[in-house]
């Protein structure tokens, strides 16, 4: 079987983000079941709104080559998204975008081809993120990634304490399944 290597982040640069906290849950998910796997911060790789006219005259910004990297290394995603006005956030949709883009004759597909990917969002509404989950599976299996069944986190300040662990065991447990879900298909499939 091979290993899943599985490249995590979360549609948030927000520094007490919800979704990247619930996003460490999953990873550990992932890490216990075997996974190797990298977290980075979206907000370490800044690109300008992807705009084709400024792409033609700029080429592709380097923190999109930088992600594009690690990207091709992983056989898996996890990612976490926010809900901004029941759909997907700002960032998390420009990365997709840039990260879509043609790099030196190498199809824009290839990042995402023959990945498999998870999805989990949390917010403080009832709802969670449960309306803006299935655009981001949308988009991800529309570039070529075999999509996992979401899991959206409601009223998430409740879920965690004043140290920043998740109290809520049911909660939890379904997160690190998440992840860990993430691997094994990861080394069944991959």
């Amino acid at each position: 079987m091979t290993q899943a290597k599985i490249l995590a982040f979360a549609g948030s640069s927000r520094k007490e983000s919800w979704n990247r906290k619930v996003l460490n849950v999953a990873v550990q998910g992932a890490r216990d079941a075997g996974a190797e796997v990298t977290v980075v911060n979206l907000g370490e790789f800044p690109m300008p709104i992807y705009d084709a006219d400024w792409h033609e005259a700029n080429g592709v910004p380097e923190n999109m080559l930088k992600l594009r990297e690690l990207m091709m290394a992983a056989n898996g995603l996890l990612i976490a998204s926010p809900e901004y006005n029941a759909s997907i956030t700002p960032l998390l949709k420009n990365t997709l975008d840039w990260l879509s883009q043609s790099v030196d004759g190498a199809s824009g597909s290839a990042p995402y081809a023959n990945k498999i990917g998870a999805l989990v969002g949390a917010s403080n509404g009832a709802f969670g993120t449960i309306r803006a989950l299935p655009h981001v599976s949308y988009i991800l299996s529309n570039l070529g990634v075999f999509m996992l069944p979401v899991l959206a986190v409601p009223v998430v300040s409740q879920a965690f304490d004043a140290a920043g662990n998740m109290t809520n065991e049911r909660t939890r447990n379904m997160v690190t399944g998440l992840g860990a879900r993430l691997a094994r298909t990861i080394e069944k499939l991959a």
